[in-house]
């Protein structure tokens, strides 16, 4: 048995997509969609697009690569070619996360327990931080 089927919902609906590379869950039910070319697409749980985090922030991407989102409906991208990690609040300005020892960021997950897990290809391999709250 080789496992469940999967069946294709819209498979037109993401259409004109530049170079898509890495998708994420995003906030309410949507999901992200980075691109080769420097943007990262949002889709609503509908599969409606609702913009690019480009267009929306005004925030330049090099190359992004994972992205993912918390608990609080905030999106993580890791950007591979700025060797960084940018968190888009729901409100206001990205914030480019300090994250120690970060050389090349691709792969990306939000664990349930306030952990970011980052796939750096820099030096081959997982790193983990945990959220500590606001900074004061």
């Amino acid at each position: 048995m080789l496992g469940p089927t999967w069946e294709p919902l819209a498979p037109t609906s993401m259409l004109g997509l530049k170079g898509p590379c890495w998708v994420g869950p995003g906030p309410d039910g949507g999901f992200a969609v980075s691109e080769e070319f420097g943007d990262v697409q949002l889709f609503g749980s509908a599969h409606q697009p609702l913009g690019s985090l480009g267009t929306l922030t005004g925030h330049n991407f090099g190359h992004p690569a994972g992205v993912c989102s918390d608990a609080q409906g905030s999106i993580i991208v890791a950007d591979e070619q700025r060797h960084q990690v940018t968190l888009f609040p729901r409100v206001g300005p990205p914030i480019c996360l300090q994250l120690e020892g970060l050389k090349r960021p691709l792969g990306m997950a939000c664990a349930p327990q306030g952990q970011l897990v980052v796939a750096d290809a820099g030096d081959n391999c997982i790193k983990l931080y945990q959220y500590l709250g606001e900074m004061a």
